[in-house]
């Protein structure tokens, strides 16, 4: 029988795995602080609950961890590292550094089954979800890659890399709990973001379980334009998507994130803004324009930069907060929609 990964258990739950080994709830919150603390990889490392216990616990349960199979460092310092799982497959994270912050790209699942058009972690297909512990230890890894390489701590978190996180909402919801926990790891929910493509039924349960950042990945107010481009658009539409982020729960001081990425010819005409500006009436909201990163695999072509600034001024001129979003990582395929790992391999 396999011993559980206590990794995967959201504080509450370590609380009831330890309830049922007959141990008090201040035995699970000594643990949990345990096991987000850098290197740390069995019980023996901890050192302030008796020996018996960590034999006991030895018996009963495990803890994972990950180290990297792959990293790779692009010119403008962005970081890609490659994890392997248990079954073989790669899992993608970046790391963007600036000068006063990191933000980590956490994946969600091995592929994704969304099939956007011009996204390379599509073409990979569906592979899995990864467990809360599968993403929580992509966090865990770079936090102590950069703790050791002296570079201070993570800032930011955006569920941004493989997969679609609503699409793995159980796990994800598990995650957040554990990246949130004062006694783990200790992020703001104003420091996570999750992204979505449009899985409408999914965005109220995110909003009504936790109070992190939304991102949705737009990219046309135009059904006909955002089906082609994303076929998610045809069980949900334009219509229903934005009426959805009408009535997502958030409180009064945050906002919506809409991710556009600009296609030349298909989304990033001065008629494709001033409808864009027209739809997202009525909801609080920032606008982050995506210049594409373009890959020899699709066909797409990134809008010029005379394009691009064009599209901003139609948009701020309509009163939205508006940001050029600079591309990162493109020369090691860790940009937006580069994330394409591998199958399987037997070896890293």
């Amino acid at each position: 029988m396999n011993k559980p990964d206590l990794k995967n258990l959201s504080l509450d739950q370590l609380t009831d795995f330890t309830a049922g080994l007959g141990l008090p709830a201040f035995r699970a919150r000594q643990i949990f602080s345990w096991l987000y603390r850098p290197g740390i990889r069995n019980f023996v490392q901890m050192t302030d609950i008796a020996k018996e216990l960590r034999l006991r616990l030895e018996e009963r349960a495990e803890f994972s961890s990950f180290e990297p199979a792959v990293l790779e460092r692009s010119e403008d310092g962005t970081i890609k590292f490659g994890f392997l799982l248990n079954d073989g497959n790669l899992v993608e994270t970046v790391l963007i550094s600036e000068e006063d912050r990191h933000t980590l790209c956490v994946s969600s699942q091995v592929g994704c089954a969304m099939d956007c058009a011009f996204c390379l972690t599509g073409s990979m297909g569906f592979k899995r979800n990864l467990s809360p512990a599968e993403m929580v230890n992509q966090v865990c890894a770079v936090q102590e890659y950069l703790h050791t390489e002296g570079r201070g701590v993570l800032n930011n978190l955006v569920f941004m890399g493989m997969g679609e996180p609503l699409a793995n909402l159980d796990n994800l919801l598990i995650a957040l709990a554990i990246l949130t926990e004062q006694r783990g790891l200790d992020f703001s929910d104003r420091r996570i973001t999750v992204s979505t493509c449009g899985l409408v039924p999914k965005m109220r349960e995110l909003g009504l379980n936790t109070t992190v950042n939304l991102a949705v990945s737009l990219h046309s107010v135009d059904n006909e334009v955002r089906s082609r481009l994303m076929p998610i658009n045809r069980t949900y539409g334009v219509e229903v998507l934005l009426a959805a982020c009408r009535e997502f729960p958030m409180p009064k001081r945050k906002r919506i994130m809409f991710e556009y990425i600009l296609l030349a010819g298909i989304n990033d005409s001065a008629a494709d803004a001033e409808l864009l500006a027209r739809r997202l009436q009525g909801i609080r909201c920032k606008i982050n324009l995506l210049p594409y990163n373009e890959t020899p695999a699709l066909a797409f072509k990134r809008s010029s930069v005379e394009q691009i600034e064009k599209f901003q001024q139609i948009l701020w001129r309509a009163g939205y907060t508006v940001l050029i979003r600079n591309s990162r990582g493109a020369d090691i395929s860790a940009a937006c929609g580069q994330l394409a790992g591998r199958e399987k391999t037997d070896q890293p």
